[in-house]
């Protein structure tokens, strides 16, 4: 086969095109279809950082321990189909208030299309590239550990600020 000049890019980096464009501006979270509401998530892994909640205050404190289901290069989840009968405190959004997104992180888009706010420059949905996520620096890769890795009663040892500035 003739080579065409034309330059491609791997395939794992680029969001394959949806074909209502900017659909985050123009359908609400509870009217997107199961497509769009996946395609939202950036990948980032925070929301499968254990969590800790202040009960004085109700405050959400991050740690940097991971759900044991997710990888931690990919920051995505190794079951994601089964992972809430696997994990019993894993979250489907959905069933979820929209109110109730409060706790996710700020970049988000879940929690940022909730408030009204749009998604970030570094997005795949707007860049067509996973993994500028991780080139933004925010997501969980190199900076989490599996929940398998220390002893439950020590979560508060892990304690982070990063996750959610």
């Amino acid at each position: 086969m003739a080579a065409t000049g034309k330059k491609t890019q791997a395939p794992s980096l680029i969001y394959p095109p949806m074909t209502d464009h900017r659909f985050w501006q123009s359908t609400s979270l509870a009217a997107m279809t199961d497509t769009q509401w996946e395609s939202l998530c950036d990948g980032c892994g925070k929301c499968c950082l254990n969590k800790l909640e202040d009960e004085d205050t109700g405050e959400i404190h991050y740690t940097r321990v991971a759900c044991q289901l997710l990888d931690l290069k990919s920051c995505r989840c190794t079951d994601y189909d089964n992972r809430r009968s696997r994990v019993p405190d894993c979250l489907d959004l959905r069933e979820l208030a929209l109110d109730d997104f409060h706790w996710l992180p700020t970049t988000c888009a879940y929690r940022l299309l909730s408030e009204g706010k749009d998604l970030p420059d570094w997005h795949h949905l707007k860049t067509g590239r996973r993994g500028l996520v991780h080139k933004a620096n925010c997501s969980i890769r190199g900076k989490a550990i599996h929940e398998s890795d220390i002893n439950p009663d020590d979560l508060e040892e892990h304690v982070i600020q990063w996750a959610n500035p």
